[in-house]
């Protein structure tokens, strides 16, 4: 199958981004995955702050790769471009006049300053999709409150309270950028809805995500429960459960196998069989749906006695055969080279500059059964020159540009 056909979903969309960090501009790299042409447009200066990150020492493996911004901006062009100076915004609303999408994490104050809220900018161009991410939404008091995923989907949305232990003292942190992928997924799926709106009716669309309500979809069961007023269950419901067919098993070396067995008497005997326990199946106290859950203090001592009587390599060997839901709980390490991962095509290289390969995780959805075909991250600016001369300006109107530090 072409490697081609996964890419080209959004040929020919121009989307133009005004984003820092990490949830807005994964949206934009996700959409440049998926064909468009994304213009990242950067301060002539200082660029995206999350360029910083490799003087504060924040990279991966030796090289001084900033493969945080490698993965948040990929396959993007950008230019540097002051929104303060008037000639800098003449060219923004230029830049914006005959592009589908402007996609954005600027609070709506900054926006309003510069002159590119929605009204402003649909002057401009009449059909340009108009995106926002936002922390805690468009409205509300605190609707222009500075926000991260740690603030307004960790700790806000409800995720560090339900994911942190009782017995701990203070909430688990979060991992690096864990509310702003999910909720950069969000946002791209706003923009192809947008997208395919104004292709049916010809209307236009204002898109809003908020990294608050991305955590309240994650914890939508945790929501519809506090919603009929139920009491939130212990953090740790290992034994509480009617089912001890949905547990996670401890292995003779430290391990663990996940079980998710939710037809229980559909794999009960697969279960005994691969356990090495046939005898199981003559316990009356665990017959059935109805007993094992009378009886489940005594049925997890059993599995967990058995799971303590082989190591994880026995137990994974043991499960492959089988046709039950279940998984090894793995490190991070053990993803990278699962065979599932390799087959589906989930990491992609990119070379670099040196010749190196930079190996990425591609975002989840594929079109066409094919990976999506990476490309780098922009340099700050490097396409600054390139993008004003498709507009229309000359190398004359370019170099007065620069001497007026409108651009870079």
């Amino acid at each position: 199958m072409d490697a081609t056909l996964g890419t080209n979903v959004f040929d020919g969309v121009k989307v133009v981004e005004l984003a820092q960090w990490v949830f807005v501009p994964v949206a934009g790299a996700l959409l440049s995955d998926w064909g468009a042409d994304v213009i990242k447009v950067e301060s002539p200066t200082a660029g995206d702050p999350y360029r910083g990150l490799v003087e504060q020492g924040v990279t991966t493996g030796t090289e001084r790769v900033n493969y945080s911004i490698e993965l948040a901006n990929r396959g993007k062009r950008s230019i540097g471009l002051d929104l303060k100076n008037p000639e800098g915004r003449e060219i923004f609303y230029k830049l914006v006049g005959d592009a589908d999408v402007f996609l954005t994490n600027f609070r709506a104050s900054a926006l309003g300053r510069l002159g590119l809220g929605v009204d402003e900018l649909r002057k401009h161009n009449p059909q340009l999709i108009y995106a926002r991410g936002h922390g805690f939404g468009v409205r509300g008091p605190d609707k222009d409150v500075p926000a991260y995923d740690n603030t307004a989907f960790w700790s806000r949305g409800g995720m560090a309270h339900v994911l942190t232990p009782e017995d701990m003292d203070y909430p688990l942190s979060p991992r690096g950028a864990f509310g702003d992928r999910q909720a950069a997924m969000n946002l791209a799926f706003g923009v192809s809805g947008a997208l395919f709106r104004r292709e049916r009716t010809g209307e236009p669309s204002v898109v809003d995500v908020s990294l608050l309500s991305s955590a309240m979809w994650t914890l939508g069961s945790d929501m519809l429960g506090a919603l009929q007023g139920q009491e939130p269950r212990a953090r740790s419901s290992r034994g509480q459960s009617p089912n001890p067919l949905g547990n996670v098993f401890r292995t003779q070396d430290g391990r663990h196998i996940t079980l998710a067995l939710l037809q229980p008497d559909r794999y009960w005997a697969q279960l005994c069989e691969v356990l090495n326990k046939p005898e199981l199946l003559d316990d009356r106290r665990f017959a059935t749906l109805a007993s094992r859950a009378e009886n489940r203090v005594d049925c997890l001592k059993t599995l967990d006695e058995i799971f303590a009587g082989r190591t994880y390599a026995d137990w994974v060997s043991r499960f492959s055969t089988s046709d039950m839901p279940w998984a090894p709980v793995q490190s991070v390490e053990e993803v990278l080279t699962d065979p599932q991962v390799i087959a589906n095509g989930y990491l992609s290289t990119v070379a670099s500059e040196d010749g190196a390969d930079l190996t990425f995780p591609n975002g989840p959805v594929q079109f066409d059964e094919v990976p999506p075909v990476l490309r780098r991250a922009p340099e700050h600016g490097a396409h600054t020159e390139n993008i004003l001369l498709e507009l229309g300006f000359d190398w004359g109107e370019i170099s007065e540009m620069k001497d007026h530090r409108a651009i870079m």
